[in-house]
């Protein structure tokens, strides 16, 4: 958040996750979707020299390389080049047309680093767990001089604090709103009798399950991985949080993604909980009566109030079928991760990316990595979505991932506050925050 509010990219996010300009003031997209054009705005750099196209291609370029192997490289892998065009121009051509392009532009980590600067619309002072931040005035960034700027915004105090502490603040009214809660820490929101008006939940999609580190032991075999998806009770498990309309899923991808065909549903919908456990537990049977040994499972989880809910599921659950657990911090040596990573576009690509063997490396499909790589060449929408349910197919297949639920995104705000707005990407920009209504 401090990133996106002190170093943009060519575009970036207001309130509602709606994409709006940054260091781009306007932009257009060629009829064939193929390649982006984008003036970029008046203004300097943070050492005071002009913003040009030169300058910001180089920086575009160095950002993209250095995303290289992670996920959100491979979704912008469809560019294939950075030009410039003119003295503020520069072009994005792809190799296949990439709708979603803008919102990832959008993101965080595609802000532009000028000398080890970012030229955004804040300020930022202090360091460690306590910053605080000023809007520049819009003359400072190649806007018109608004007369009223001063009284039209405000300071932002920001405390970055553990979420029992975080709540406390609030409810005991030392801040007005706390941003950044997740499944691990959901327990906490209702706590101190606060109003349902201050607790708001983002309508967010994204992976929230299980994800396996080893392919070696039990978890070798991909039926036996797809045994501890199978007995999990997953209705159980979300009934603990007790959120109206957070469904479970067995799925990979969601099915309210752009595009979705609807070939692939959930998975096992001809057994219920009782059969599903009953085969489970034969697969495990199977592997202690083959002379095999069943080591205790690591499982690494954030730690808190809601992980721990989980956990003692997956104890239950898979205690029923022969299998203990022994959780772990989040970021220990584990054979089984708790991911929750909320999509930052409405594709199914980006779930699959998620998943992919250059992210993941151990327990993956290459198969699927190629289906998702011709989609991502592929010019016709509908062959690009029938490329898409073939890499689901084929990634499902290999169990690499437990999904559980769609993940969970919630604030806590006062009604006093404006500029925040619940949005499907569950982030929060700092600039609306400290630009009061007119």
């Amino acid at each position: 958040m401090l990133r996106a509010a002190t170093t943009e990219g060519l575009v970036g996010f207001d309130a509602e996750g709606r994409v709006v300009a940054a260091l781009a003031d306007r932009w257009v997209v060629t009829d064939d979707g193929e390649n982006y054009i984008f003036r970029l705005r008046d203004g300097n750099w943070p050492d005071g020299r002009p913003i040009t196209a030169d300058t910001a291609a180089v920086l575009l370029r160095r950002t993209l390389a250095g995303l290289r192997g992670s996920a959100l490289g491979a979704d912008l892998a469809a560019i294939t080049e950075v030009r410039v065009m003119a003295g503020r121009v520069i072009e994005i051509d792809l190799a296949a047309p990439m709708p979603d392009l803008l919102a990832l532009l959008a993101q965080p980590e595609l802000g532009l680093v000028y000398n080890g600067r970012g030229s955004g619309p804040m300020t930022a002072k202090g360091a460690a767990r306590q910053v605080t931040l000023d809007l520049l005035p819009p003359e400072r960034r190649g806007l018109p001089i608004d007369p009223d700027f001063a009284s039209r915004t405000r300071k932002l105090s920001i405390t970055l604090a553990d979420a029992s502490h975080a709540v406390a603040r609030f409810n005991d009214g030392f801040v007005d709103a706390v941003l950044g809660g997740t499944v691990d820490s959901l327990p906490l929101a209702g706590a101190g009798g606060l109003t349902r008006g201050n607790v708001q939940l983002d309508p967010v999609m994204g992976l929230y399950g299980l994800r396996f580190e080893t392919d070696e032991g039990f978890l070798g075999d991909p039926a036996n991985r797809e045994a501890l998806a199978m007995a999990i009770d997953r209705e159980t498990l979300l009934g603990a949080f007790n959120i109206g309309g957070w469904a479970a899923t067995s799925r990979l991808v969601s099915p309210q993604v752009q595009g979705d065909l609807g070939t692939i549903g959930e998975r096992w919908q001809s057994l219920n909980f009782a059969q599903r456990r009953a085969a489970a537990a034969a697969r495990v049977a199977i592997w202690k009566n083959g002379g095999h040994a069943l080591a205790v499972l690591r499982v690494a989880t954030p730690g808190g109030t809601g992980s721990q809910r989980v956990l003692d599921r997956l104890r239950s659950d898979w205690g029923a079928i022969g299998i203990g657990i022994h959780p772990v911090s989040a970021n220990a040596p584990a054979e089984i991760r708790l991911v929750d990573r909320v999509a930052t576009y409405a594709s199914a690509s980006w779930f699959l990316n998620q998943l992919g063997c250059e992210v993941v490396k151990i327990v993956c499909s290459p198969a699927g990595d190629a289906r998702v790589a011709e989609a991502r060449r592929t010019r016709d929408p509908q062959q690009r979505a029938a490329l898409l349910a073939e890499a689901e197919a084929e990634i499902t297949a290999t169990n690499s991932f437990i999904p559980i639920a769609r993940p969970l995104r919630w604030s806590l705000v006062r009604n006093s506050v404006t500029g925040f707005a619940p949005n499907p990407l569950g982030w929060h920009p700092l600039p609306p925050l400290a630009t009061l209504p007119k």
